[in-house]
Parts: structure tokens; sequence; C-alpha cells
């Protein structure tokens, strides 16, 4: 997908009813989410000369996946904090979410030490396969 593709879905986006879209292409991932007035921002494997692009390029950051399909928790109970939160330190094999599926929960670990530094999923918001759920820094 090149990047005149993404501003002009990023553009018929902005026109239209949608408040969140989610994809996943050859070469990377666009996460769009306008009720939280961020920009975009988009994850691609190699980064394209931008000249007065306002989204957000980063190019190979690791990722936690989701392991599954199923909804995400990013804190224990809701009375509870957060496992992690933006700029929280994660080591290899610490749990960072969990994820329901079939009244089944799963813990989602960590397969990279580093600082957190992008959640990329709302509390309780459905998630797919594969999908990225968060953005960490390695040391």
């Amino acid at each position: 997908m090149t990047f005149e593709e993404i501003q002009k879905l990023i553009d018929q986006v902005n026109q239209s009813n949608i408040t969140k879209l989610n994809l996943d292409f050859d070469g990377g991932h666009l996460d769009i989410d306008k009720e939280k007035l961020a920009q975009p921002s988009i994850t691609e494997q190699v980064a394209q000369p931008v000249a007065e692009a306002k989204p957000e390029i980063v190019v190979n950051q690791p990722q936690i996946k989701a392991p599954l399909v199923g909804i995400v928790y990013l804190q224990a109970n809701p009375d509870e904090a957060p496992y992690k939160k933006i700029g929280d330190h994660v080591e290899a094999g610490e749990v960072v979410c969990v994820i329901e599926a079939m009244k089944m929960m799963t813990e989602v670990k960590s397969e990279l030490s580093g600082t957190i530094s992008e959640i990329l999923v709302s509390n309780e918001e459905v998630v797919e396969f594969d999908q990225p759920l968060f953005t960490v820094t390695p040391e």
C-alpha cells in the first residue's frame, strides 16, 4: 500500500461516519480511531518519504500481538490498575494483558524486554488473531 493510498483512505474515513478502522496490509498496519481524537498511527516495514504527512510513521517497532481472537482486558479487574501503561518496563515472559475467548482467559505474555511505547487497543475491545496490542521499544 503506497503512502498516497493510505492518505486517500484516511481522507475517506474522515469524511464518513466510520469511527474506527483497523487494517493489516502487506508490509504494515493502519489503525484509525476518531474517538480518541488522536492522529492515525501507521506502522510500515519500510518508511516512504513523507512531505506534508500528518500520520506518524513507525519503522520496525517490535510489537506484542494477540495470540487468539477474543476480548482483551488491559487490567485484571475494573478496580485495579492496568497490567502495563505507556512508559512501563516489561520483561520477556511478563503478563501484559488477558484475552477472553469462549469463557477461557488466556494470559498474553511479552516475548520482548523493553519499554511499552504505545498501547494499540482499548480495554474490552474485540481483537483479531495476530493483531498488534502493544508497541515495545527494545532495551
